[in-house]
């Protein structure tokens, strides 16, 4: 009880002090400690119960119908993420106590028997688990979101989540009859609206003009053949060795896709703004500014922070927040404005705290406004490029942005502490997520306290 008095009466004086010197310079400034543990930016704790990504990849994006996977199977592209999150982790495929993968456009049952096929083929024992999950465009997204859940929840420590799709295999249709009740409702109608009419509607009603539309497709291109050029998607890809196929002759190919084989480092907003609409009579939206149609996969482990650490792990990031909401169907496109906020402010954070946004190109014109409607410093947004240039294989767009997010986020080191990933959802949502760069703290060399030493905080730490 003395030593605790002690300690209090040395705290009161220091803040009595720092009182009085702050009245007489009217400023405080931040200075060295002796431990020499000072830093030009905030302390942040750490909590053993975080979930953190420990490893995220992708395969290359590649045209749906033309590129470089026209010709593979949905699960060999599952097991190559898979395969690789195990070689870069060196978790134990045992370990992971759930899979989750996004995807779309494949018969749900047949999908869910394909990730389970590729588990198998990716060396992962009959006792892992695995799901699906379709929440349209944002499904990729939602599949990190459920596994961080889950690993809060408790229900397991490791988990891996991820996306896919292969819009050669399974492109964009209606299946079935339509429900003739769907006439009592506009907003029912408007869920069957064509997404590229959505897109117009957007534009429309928010004054988006095809300049502009334009001019933001070119600078998604131009960015993307930047970072190809510079290396920065190296990191996140992962090789495929897959066969191609001659469509006259049926020869076959082996070949490895290693790069994204959609961006166009030529385009310019001349050249863009020379196509025509494809959804409208006199309408703004063309080939040239909506995301590409793309094959493609992508993977994420997650695990709490305790089990990283157990194991050694690097950090790339932390999962802080997730959000998904509802808007309009008609303007499905303007959910990242709606949703990228709700995330936000869950993380405890404000949009200035932001430092990158991964914002999905769905459409320039939904992308555009998103921008536009959050005030955002487009020099923030899609450093690298995004689905105008690279594509959109819907259900893996959501993991594949997470990785281009963590790994941009790791480049820039402390330049770079959150994070967002965002994007617009068929028949009307919209979802974004916050996350935080892995090295959030000081990596000091110190050591825990021995617990003799009585009379310091537990969390005290000496070199």
């Amino acid at each position: 009880m003395h030593r605790a008095q002690q300690r209090q009466a040395v705290l009161l004086g220091h803040l009595s002090s720092t009182a009085a010197s702050a009245a007489e310079q009217h400023t405080i400034a931040a200075q060295p400690t002796a431990a020499g543990d000072s830093a030009a930016y905030e302390r942040r704790a750490v909590a053993e119960d975080d979930v953190v990504i420990v490893s995220s990849c992708r395969t290359a994006l590649c045209k749906a119908k033309r590129g470089g996977f026209k010709d593979t199977p949905v699960d060999d592209l599952i097991a190559a993420v898979l395969k690789e999150t195990i070689r870069r982790t060196g978790v134990e495929p045992e370990a992971v106590g759930d899979v989750c993968f996004g995807s779309v456009m494949g018969p749900s049952s047949q999908r869910a028997n394909e990730c389970r096929i590729a588990m198998f083929l990716a060396g992962f024992p009959e006792s892992v688990p695995v799901h699906t999950v379709n929440r349209q465009c944002s499904s990729g997204l939602q599949a990190i979101a459920q596994t961080a859940a889950s690993i809060r929840a408790g229900y397991y420590t490791i988990g891996i989540a991820g996306g896919v799709e292969s819009m050669t295999t399974n492109p964009m249709a209606w299946e079935g009859a339509v429900n003739p009740r769907v006439a009592e409702s506009q907003c029912a109608q408007d869920c069957l609206l064509p997404m590229g009419l959505t897109s117009e509607n957007v534009a429309s009603q928010y004054g988006v003009s095809r300049e502009t539309q334009d001019a933001f497709a070119a600078r998604s291109h131009r960015l993307a053949a930047a970072a190809q050029a510079a290396g920065k998607f190296k990191a996140e890809i992962v090789p495929v060795a897959t066969v191609l196929k001659d469509a006259k002759t049926g020869e076959e190919k082996r070949v490895v896709i290693d790069a994204d084989d959609g961006i166009r480092a030529g385009a310019t907003p001349a050249s863009l703004g020379q196509l025509k609409p494809v959804f409208k009579k006199g309408g703004t939206t063309t080939a040239g500014n909506s995301s590409q149609v793309t094959d493609g996969a992508a993977a994420t482990m997650l695990m709490t922070r305790r089990e990283a650490v157990r194991r050694g792990l690097p950090i790339l990031g932390i999962f802080r927040s997730f959000a998904a909401v509802g808007v309009p169907p008609a303007v499905m496109g303007i959910g990242p404005a709606v949703a990228i906020p709700a995330a936000v402010e869950m993380a405890g954070l404000s949009l200035d705290d932001i430092d990158v946004y991964e914002i999905n190109e769905a459409f320039a014109s939904q992308a555009t406004y998103s921008v536009d409607k959050l005030g955002l410093d487009i020099d923030k947004v899609n450093p690298n490029g995004g689905a105008i240039a690279l594509g959109h294989p819907l259900g893996c767009t959501g993991a594949r942005q997470t990785a281009t997010l963590l790994y941009e986020m790791q480049r820039r080191g402390k330049g770079a502490r959150f994070g967002v990933v965002s994007m617009c959802i068929g028949s009307g949502m919209g979802a974004a997520a916050v996350f935080e760069r892995g090295g959030e703290v000081d990596n000091l060399p110190r050591g825990p306290v021995a617990s003799q030493l009585a009379g310091l905080s537990r969390d005290a730490q000496v070199a």
